[in-house]
Order: C-alpha cells, then sequence, then structure tokens
C-alpha cells in the first residue's frame, strides 16, 4: 500500500443474544469449551510438516485479530485483498475502521431499542461486503488500533448506552459520548486519504476495490432446497445474510476452479475439531476415512458437532505428505506456528466442517 496522507474527522456515530448460565457443571463444560474453541484459540507452535504447492495466490501480511471476534472481517478483507493483489493492485484495508463504525451503529441501535439490540464484534462473512456498502474502508496504514481490546470495549459501549437508556438521554447526545470514548479505545477516524495524489473518501475508496456485488456466498445443507437462496440461521447471522445453496460435490468444485483461476476464496466454519491445530498449521479429521458425503455432513451440523466459530481466506492448493490435497489458508492469529500465520486444511475437513464460503463470480 502507497503510504496516504490522512485527515482525522470524528465521524457521527450510527448498528448473538447470550443465554446466561450458572456455573454448574453443563456451564463450565460450555466457558471451556467457548475458551479453546473460540475464532481467537492458539497454541505453541509444532514441528514444520512438508506440503508441495499447486498454486497459491499472492497475500498481505498476515494479521493479528487480537482481543476479538473479528475473524470475518479480516478474512473478508484478505479476500478482497488478494483478488486486488492478482489483478495487479496494492490494497491493504483496516478491518479496524469498519468494526468501529459497526459498533458505533450498535450502541445507538441498543440505546433505541431500549438494550434489546446487542453490542458485539461477531458475525458472517457476507455482513462485511454490507458494511463496506455502508461505511466504505480506508488504508490499513491509515487506521489500525493493535492494542484495542475489544471484548471490553464492547463492555465499555453496553454501559455507556444503558447508562444513557436511564437517562433518557437522547440520540445526538449519546453520539458524541460514543464518539469520545471509542476515540480514547482507538483514535479518530479518517475521513480522506491521499493515494496516487488523489483524494478519497472512505466510500470512494471501497468502491475503487470492490465491487460487492461481484461475490456471492455459498453453503451447502440438504434442509433448505438447492440452487436457491436461504438465509442461515446461525447464531452470528445477524444481518440475515442468504446464501446460495448447493450441493456439497458442487461447492467444493467452485471453490477448487476459484483458486486455479487465480481469485481467494473466504471459508467460515468449524474449528471445535481436535484436528483443527494452528499450532501445528494443519486442521485435519482425526477420526474419518474416506470421502465425506453429503449426508454425513448434514448429521455432523444437526447435532450440532459441527459449528460457526471461525473465518480465513483459502490462497491455493497443495498436497501433504499423506499425498491427499490440502487447501491453504491465512489466518488471523499472527504468524506464531510453523507456516508465518498459513494453515493447510484436508479436502475432507473442508467438506465435513465448512458452514460457508464467499468468493467472486462476477470477472471483470
Amino acid at each position: 500500500m502507497i503510504n496516504s496522507k490522512v485527515i482525522y474527522q470524528s465521524p457521527s456515530p450510527r448498528g448473538r443474544v447470550g443465554v446466561g448460565l450458572s456455573l454448574n457443571r453443563v456451564g463450565v463444560g460450555l466457558l471451556l469449551l467457548l475458551l479453546l474453541f473460540s475464532c481467537t484459540s492458539r497454541r505453541q507452535p509444532q514441528r514444520r510438516e512438508t506440503f508441495k504447492t499447486l498454486t497459491v495466490n499472492k497475500i498481505t501480511p498476515v494479521k493479528d485479530q487480537g482481543r476479538s471476534s473479528l475473524c470475518w472481517v479480516y478474512a473478508m478483507l484478505a479476500t478482497i485483498e488478494s483478488d486486488r493483489l492478482m489483478q495487479g493492485d496494492s490494497v491493504n484495508l483496516s478491518p479496524d475502521y469498519v468494526a468501529r463504525l459497526m459498533l458505533a451503529d450498535q450502541t445507538e441501535a441498543h440505546y433505541i431499542s431500549q438494550g434489546r439490540v446487542k453490542i458485539t464484534t461477531r458475525g458472517v462473512a457476507p455482513m462485511l461486503l454490507q458494511l463496506l456498502d455502508r461505511y466504505g474502508v480506508v488504508p490499513y496504514d491509515s487506521y489500525m488500533s493493535t492494542d484495542c481490546n475489544y471484548n471490553v470495549l464492547e463492555r465499555k459501549l453496553t454501559r455507556l448506552a444503558n447508562t444513557a437508556i436511564g437517562r433518557r438521554t437522547g440520540i445526538e447526545a449519546l453520539r458524541s459520548q460514543t464518539t469520545a470514548l471509542l476515540d480514547a479505545s482507538q483514535r479518530p477516524v479518517p475521513v480522506h486519504i491521499w493515494m496516487y495524489r488523489m483524494e478519497y473518501s472512505p466510500q470512494e475508496m471501497a468502491n475503487s476495490v470492490c465491487r460487492t456485488s461481484d461475490y456471492t456466498a455459498f453453503t451447502s445443507f440438504t434442509h433448505e432446497p438447492f440452487n436457491r437462496r436461504i438465509v442461515l440461521s446461525v447464531p452470528d447471522n445477524r444481518a440475515g445474510c442468504s446464501f446460495l445453496n448447493i450441493p456439497l460435490d458442487a461447492l467444493v468444485s467452485r471453490v477448487k476452479q476459484t483458486l486455479k483461476r487465480g481469485l481467494s476464496v473466504c471459508w467460515e466454519g468449524d474449528i471445535s475439531e481436535p484436528g483443527f491445530s494452528f499450532a501445528a498449521g494443519t486442521a485435519t479429521l482425526s477420526v474419518h476415512s474416506g470421502e465425506v458425503t453429503q449426508q454425513q455432513r448434514q448429521r455432523e451440523f444437526e447435532s450440532f458437532r459441527t459449528t460457526d466459530d471461525h473465518c480465513m481466506e483459502i490462497i491455493g492448493l497443495a498436497t501433504g505428505p499423506d499425498h491427499r490435497l490440502y487447501f491453504i489458508c491465512k489466518n488471523s492469529w499472527g504468524k506464531n506456528n510453523p507456516y508465518r500465520g498459513l494453515m493447510y486444511m484436508s479436502e475432507d475437513y473442508f467438506r465435513m466442517k465448512t458452514i460457508a464460503v464467499v468468493m467472486k463470480t462476477r470477472l471483470p
């Protein structure tokens, strides 16, 4: 990304419901699972296996989502960045900018709904496309908040909005208080950026790097009709995003062909399997043999053994030491693993544990 000159100005802010659990055995067990298998799980790196790359796309530097649930923002932006890089354009985009404006909107919505709208950084990958249309985007080096603890920030914004509800503060006063809190927790956001001696607003920059209508979200489940758009009822699909539901074999084939064309894929799925290890840099099914079928996949989903946990960018294909096919993934947990932040996901893991993918389907 070319160094950009920025004007800072405080913007006017604009929108999973948790269930309380007593700390009995079930509650403690669930809490441990969440700690172990959240989208920020990571352990110490292990030894490096040898993979043979078949095809791989260009990527921007591996990032670290830190103390947040923003994997879906990082992964979808990374997918857009790689698609632009493969076209010869240099682009590196800010997850923090999108997150900030989303949280500001949620704070106002929490106030207006008297607490019914929750303030959270959780979401699904297609939500990022909606947010780009609404807020635009800015370069990564123009708006970084590397030390921001989003979990703490969510709680602070919730307390702020609840106090405003109790005092009937009003929207304008709440906006001012929200902006001050976000500025203190992060920094004022840029509203104009200069690149290549041209001035861009965030909306203009988003339009220059991505036509969101070029991207399609896909899924594959038999409880809904195939070849139709469906709204997945996973907890983090708070915006009611729709997905084109297609057979599993067609989904896998589309992803492979997209990667071979030099385009990346945003992956969303389950990381609660023992075979998913950032420390090892691999995601494999530990107790499955043979090709995963549509019916097996559906059973895992309906019995809640496949859950919507995490998002990554798929950037290529490789063969592993076991001579099987693997998808090369760019994660957002930093570089502290054998592959400097990349991971290798086996094809059977992809077939069983994918919730959805988003990829470019309309080419220039």
